[in-house]
C-alpha cells in the first residue's frame, strides 16, 4: 500500500467524482445518491438539487489538481481546506479503525467531498507523489486516474480504455499483417 487506506479511498472517490463530468453519469439526484452509496459517503445530506450542484461545482476544482504542477497544486489544496474551515481530527466509525477526518458530518455534502479529496492531496504531495495522479491514455478520453500501482504503469482510466484500445491496436496489427 503506497498511501494509508483512507488516502487511496478518497483519492479513487475523487477521481471517480472527477469523471462523472466527462462521463455524464452525475446528472440527477439519485445519481448523486447512488454515488454516495458506492463510495460510502457518510454525514447529513440535504438530496436536493442544490446539493447536487454543489457536488458537480466540486468537479473541475478537483480535476485542476490532475492538470497542476505541485505548487498550483498546494494553491488548489489550500483553498479546499480553507473554504470549508478544516480542522483534521482522528475519527473511528462504521467499522474504520482511527482515521483522519477534517470536517463535522454536519458540513454541506460538498464541503466534505472537498476536504476529503483536499486531504488525500496533501499526502500525495507531501510524499513528491503527485506524478500519480494522470489522465487517460487512451486518445479519445479525458477521464483521470490514480496510479497505485508498485510500478508505475498504470495508464487507462476504469472506463474500458485499456482493452478498447488494445483491441484497435491488435485490428491495425492484424489489417498491416504483422
Amino acid at each position: 500500500m503506497l498511501f494509508a487506506h483512507d488516502t487511496e479511498v478518497a483519492l479513487a472517490a475523487a477521481a471517480a467524482l472527477v469523471n462523472t463530468a466527462e462521463e455524464g453519469t452525475l446528472e440527477t439526484v439519485a445519481d448523486l445518491d447512488a454515488f454516495v452509496r458506492t463510495w460510502g459517503w457518510t454525514g447529513s445530506r440535504r438530496h436536493t438539487r442544490a446539493e447536487l450542484a454543489e457536488v458537480q461545482a466540486l468537479r473541475p476544482r478537483l480535476r485542476d489538481v490532475w492538470h497542476a504542477d505541485k505548487d498550483a497544486a498546494v494553491v488548489i489544496v489550500n483553498e479546499l481546506l480553507r473554504e470549508a474551515r478544516a480542522l483534521p481530527q482522528l475519527r473511528e466509525h462504521d467499522g474504520w479503525d482511527y482515521h483522519l477526518h477534517a470536517t463535522s458530518p454536519e458540513q454541506p455534502l460538498a464541503e466534505r467531498m472537498a476536504v476529503e479529496a483536499a486531504m488525500a492531496f496533501v499526502d500525495v504531495i507531501r510524499t513528491d507523489e503527485l506524478d500519480r495522479l494522470r489522465i487517460c491514455g487512451a486518445d479519445d478520453c479525458e477521464n483521470v486516474l490514480v496510479d497505485l500501482s508498485k510500478n508505475r504503469s498504470k495508464r487507462f482510466c476504469e472506463s474500458g480504455c485499456g482493452n478498447r484500445v488494445a483491441a484497435a491496436a491488435y485490428r491495425a496489427r492484424r489489417r498491416s499483417g504483422s
